[in-house]
């Protein structure tokens, strides 16, 4: 009984992949401090706030600019806000459920970023379905651009085809990631210092933040994005 409504949990209840943690048994038990059950409210709160006021606060002809303030409020009440809540409520009924966001913006490289902050749950996916298969037949790098190349198939799959153009931005995006992301390990950028420190934090905004327009295309903002705002503010 106890396998059959946790896995009734697990499927309807958490949006992690990681099946093996959210079963674990012999966990110590969980303690959230105060201050970190604040910060998730505060962050879903301020999404929310920013998904309801973002049609009506920006001026009528900066259209993009509306969609985008939509589109980080619904990042921040989704990934950052509410499914922070949930792992809390999870944890504090004894099972070991981690956020998938992780501090993403402590990332010291971009292998940090997409490895271990940004998004766990679709991260464990792509490395246990994409990445280890792979990796034995054609390398480190080919499996890593193989789990970008997924990924953004993916996302070409929900931005792309609802808005019915824009197609191979968001798969480029993903692509440029990953090449971003072996440029780092590489010999010369290791010299460069690109993995860690300050040199690792602008190479890592630059690679994922700089090209973003590609994966949240003007179509997308426009045709999916705001009318999906407009429609949920009434």
């Amino acid at each position: 009984m106890l396998s059959s409504r946790r896995s009734a949990a697990y499927l309807l209840l958490w949006p992690g992949m990681d099946a093996e943690e959210f079963f674990e048994t012999n966990v110590a038990e969980c303690h959230s401090e105060p201050r970190e059950w604040l910060a998730a409210l505060a962050k879903a709160l301020a999404g929310a706030a920013l998904i309801w006021f973002a049609p009506r606060m920006v001026p009528p002809n900066h259209h993009l600019l509306a969609g985008w303030a939509g589109m980080v409020g619904l990042v921040l009440f989704l990934h950052f806000g509410t499914f922070h809540l949930i792992a809390l409520l999870w944890q504090r009924a004894g099972i070991p459920a981690a956020p998938i966001m992780q501090r993403p913006l402590e990332s010291q490289s971009l292998s940090e970023l997409w490895g271990k902050r940004w998004n766990l749950g679709f991260r464990k996916l792509s490395y246990a379905l994409v990445f280890r298969p792979l990796q034995r037949r054609f390398g480190v790098a080919g499996a890593t651009l193989a789990a970008f190349l997924m990924s953004g198939l993916i996302h070409d799959l929900v931005i792309s085809v609802p808005a019915r153009a824009g197609c191979g931005l968001p798969t480029a995006y993903f692509l440029a990631q990953g090449l971003g992301v072996l440029a780092e390990r590489s010999g010369a950028g290791q010299r460069l210092g690109l993995g860690h420190g300050m040199r690792g934090r602008l190479w890592a905004a630059l690679i994922a933040v700089g090209p973003v327009v590609c994966l949240f295309h003007p179509w997308f903002v426009l045709r999916v994005m705001l009318p999906f705002l407009h429609a949920i503010g009434g």
